[in-house]
């Protein structure tokens, strides 16, 4: 890998479709096992060589820049702060002085989980010569309507794109991943000060010019962008199916959890999987069944949560410990 190759981490949006967890922390910050998205991205990249990495921040911006501006995941971390939103295209443009003339680099969202072999998508891109490598995914056909569609030929370049197109419409099963690496020279087809896209604004004029490539993404792939999706996440890494590095899951005979800096009662039960993060304050006779607490919640004594986010200040439903002991009774008789 060349030693100069540098990323982006995409971070401004808002995301409104994970209301209300989105309401007090940036979408890229949303914990994962108790692990911030985004330090799970910055250290798939560290992983591969990649140490200089930007973000364009917008949104609840000086949480991003306070976490990663002095970090311990061996990354060179600069951002930027955008007055107006910009568009994936237009923020690119704003970060264009961080990257060097002829050089490649990687561009990722910053609320995708995957483990994609980025590494490999790196030297295809290098061999053909393209200015633009996206990952792609063969997903269900049923979850179509909710991504960006891709057509390839037969060596992997993009013939056609459809954005979100429903069901019935779509031309195939796979998807942009929101995994890039651009060529510098990606630049020319941005202009400046400008709302600008990817998939609206720059991938047409690329697609004229048969310079879109593609990977094949053949691992875990989660875009983490509503309420149950994000649900969906933790239970698959629960299951095994994305590794996100060192993570100590505990079990017992009802479940399994993990948990961060947080003491947990010894009436505490927990079924299915669960995750409690850290500085949580834990009350007793609590049931927690396939449930994320987040940082800093504070919990009842007596209280019942099933397949619930569990947010600091967020409404706690009580019930009585011997409702608790009868719903503990139903659980261990499955």
């Amino acid at each position: 890998m060349a030693k100069r190759i540098k990323a982006m981490v995409m971070a401004a949006g808002m995301g409104s479709r994970l209301e209300p967890i989105t309401l007090s922390m940036p979408k890229p910050l949303i914990p994962i096992m108790n692990k911030p998205l985004m330090d799970i991205i910055l250290s798939q990249l560290y992983s591969i060589g990649i140490k200089d990495v930007i973000s364009n921040t917008y949104y609840l911006s000086n949480q991003i820049i306070e976490r990663y501006k002095k970090n311990k995941l061996g990354i060179n971390f600069n951002y930027i702060k955008e007055e107006t939103l910009s568009g994936t295209a237009g923020g690119l443009k704003k970060c264009q002085y961080f990257f060097e003339e002829g050089e490649d680099f990687i561009v990722l969202s910053g609320d995708v989980l995957t483990d994609a072999d980025i590494q490999k998508g790196i030297e295809i891109h290098k061999k053909s010569g393209a200015i633009a490598t996206i990952g792609i995914k063969e997903i269900s056909h049923d979850k179509i309507s909710n991504f960006g569609v891709v057509v390839t030929d037969k060596n992997g370049y993009i013939q056609y794109f459809q954005e979100k197109p429903p069901v019935e419409e779509a031309k195939s099963n796979t998807i942009n991943t929101g995994i890039y690496i651009f060529n510098y020279k990606i630049f020319e087809y941005i202009p400046e000060n400008k709302f600008y896209d990817f998939a609206k604004d720059v991938f047409p004029k690329l697609l004229k010019e048969n310079k879109i490539n593609t990977f094949i993404v053949d691992g875990y792939w989660s875009d983490v962008g509503t309420i149950e999706q994000y649900k969906q996440s933790v239970l698959d890494v629960f299951n095994g199916l994305c590794d996100i590095g060192n993570i100590e899951i505990k079990e017992t005979n009802l479940g399994n959890y993990v948990v961060g800096d947080t003491k947990l009662p010894k009436t505490c039960r927990i079924v299915g999987n669960s995750v409690i993060g850290n500085n949580c304050k834990l009350g007793e006779y609590i049931l927690l069944n396939n449930c994320i607490v987040f940082d800093n919640a504070e919990i009842e004594s007596g209280s019942e949560f099933i397949n619930k986010i569990i947010l600091p200040n967020a409404t706690r439903k009580k019930s009585s410990k011997k409702t608790y002991q009868k719903k503990l009774l139903e659980h261990n008789k499955k």
